[in-house]
């Protein structure tokens, strides 16, 4: 499985469009939705994005779930009606959403974290802050 690394800020220009890092783009490449899948995240002031096949994953987990319960509809209500697709157009860009992008601090620069099999989207006053309680957390519980 080919995963989200490193960290990379690109500029946001006035219609909210931004270029995805080329290697994430790599690994999304395979899938047969040639975008990102984003979504608020649960965890960090943030935009949380995947590739289709991620989705499908959650997706799954949420269908085992028992189909009447409180837990499975919060779930899909959540993830998979809170998420967008956003297709590549031809030079690699997304057009973020406004409410994402004010949810996530995202302006004029937006700073892509790889988390593995997902990555976030940063503003960079959000994104030093964390960073910064990241590091201390890693380096107290290592």
């Amino acid at each position: 499985m080919a995963l989200f690394l490193s960290t990379y800020i690109n500029k946001v220009d006035k219609k909210g469009r931004v270029s995805v890092p080329a290697p994430f783009r790599s690994v999304l490449a395979s899938q047969h939705f040639s975008g990102i899948v984003a979504y608020a995240s649960f965890v960090n002031p943030c935009i949380e994005a995947c590739g289709m096949d991620r989705i499908e994953h959650l997706s799954q987990s949420i269908d085992s779930l028992d189909p009447y319960s409180e837990e499975r509809d919060a779930f899909a209500m959540a993830i998979l009606g809170g998420s967008v697709q956003l297709p590549f157009d031809g030079e690699g860009r997304v057009l973020l959403p406004e409410l994402l992008m004010e949810g996530a601090g995202v302006t004029e620069q937006a700073i892509f974290v790889g988390k593995g099999a997902t990555f976030e989207i940063w503003g960079p006053e959000g994104f030093e802050s964390y960073a910064a309680k990241a590091r201390d957390v890693a380096k107290t519980q290592r």
